[in-house]
């Protein structure tokens, strides 16, 4: 963040309304992005990131510049996404890691570059507990013991989901390559 940015931030914690649409107008596009990876659905992203964004203003006196605004309010839209995909019941299963297959490298035996849209689109493919992780940890780039602290999960499940995930990406990525073929 700039200086300028700092300021704005400091404006926002005083209330002030014309910085906080500042703030919201530079940060709202790459926070529904955001919102759009984890909800299904553009309304429900939407209404996950003004609430997120609501959330951040109220409580904006609690951020501290050692991390950047972007950050900390990215944390909080994806904690809101997470929030609304709790109350549609998504239920993540604790797993054994006795359960796992250990992987140290996926072998993706492709002989072209895979786009980063064609990853996208098969995350989002995912079943709903895996790709949760598997954004969280590939795309938003949070460690398992912040996983396990976000979804409220052993940080062994958190690993169970992710190389499950992997696994399934691999997969999903290797039928679209074998489909993209023929």
């Amino acid at each position: 963040m700039s200086k300028i940015d700092n300021t704005l931030i400091e404006l926002c914690k005083k209330g002030n309304q014309t910085a906080q649409m500042q703030v919201y107008d530079a940060y709202s596009q790459a926070m529904f992005t955001i919102a759009c990876r984890y909800l299904n659905n553009d309304e429900d992203a939407k209404d996950a990131m003004q609430d997120g964004f609501l959330k951040a203003f109220i409580n904006i006196a609690a951020f501290k510049p050692e991390a950047t605004f972007g950050a900390w309010l990215k944390r909080i839209i994806i904690n809101q996404c997470l929030d609304v995909l709790k109350k549609k019941k998504l239920q993540f299963e604790n797993v054994e890691l006795s359960e796992l297959r250990i992987i140290d490298d996926i072998n993706w035996n492709f002989d072209r570059t895979i786009s980063k849209t064609e990853i996208l689109k098969a995350i989002a493919q995912l079943t709903e507990k895996h790709k949760i992780v598997v954004q969280l940890y590939v795309i938003e780039g949070y460690d398992h013991q912040e996983i396990s602290q976000i979804l409220d999960i052993p940080v062994k499940t958190s690993r169970t989901h992710l190389r499950r995930g992997k696994d399934q990406l691999k997969d999903l990525l290797k039928q679209n390559y074998n489909a993209a073929r023929y």
